[in-house]
């Protein structure tokens, strides 16, 4: 039996030392009431890249203007990840997904070990994230 294997990409949202992280609506199908990046499915003819931009449009209504590529590892056979930090945007992050996350919060590197995280393989990633900015 193969597993069916979703392609994402996910963004880390980097301001002042801080991480931004949305917190999954509890009545999510997958990785409900935990935190986790910003992002989303690609669709067909997107490149991860574009997909994160339409997503941070779509879900916190920025325009993401600079980003790079973060490695990450997710251990989840039906994941094909892409995560990217975004270091620029235009607008003000705003949960316009209410049905996928209930809230949007910035998180400083200390508080991430705390937190319930959809991956927790992520927190290396994003603590190497904001040591570089």
């Amino acid at each position: 039996m193969t597993t069916e294997r979703h392609i994402i990409a996910i963004g880390l949202l980097v301001r002042n030392g801080r991480a931004l992280l949305a917190h999954r609506h509890p009545d999510r199908r997958w990785y409900p009431d935990c935190w986790d990046l910003v992002g989303g499915h690609v669709e067909a003819g997107e490149t991860p890249e574009h997909a994160l931009r339409r997503e941070c449009l779509e879900e916190i209504g920025v325009v993401v203007n600079a980003v790079r590529p973060m490695p990450i590892a997710i251990p989840d056979p039906s994941l094909d990840a892409h995560a990217f930090v975004v270091t620029g945007w235009t607008g003000k992050p705003t949960n316009l997904a209410t049905d996928e996350h209930d809230d949007l919060e910035w998180f400083a590197p200390g508080q991430l070990a705390t937190l319930d995280l959809a991956h927790p393989t992520l927190l290396r990633p994003i603590r190497e994230a904001l040591s570089q900015h």
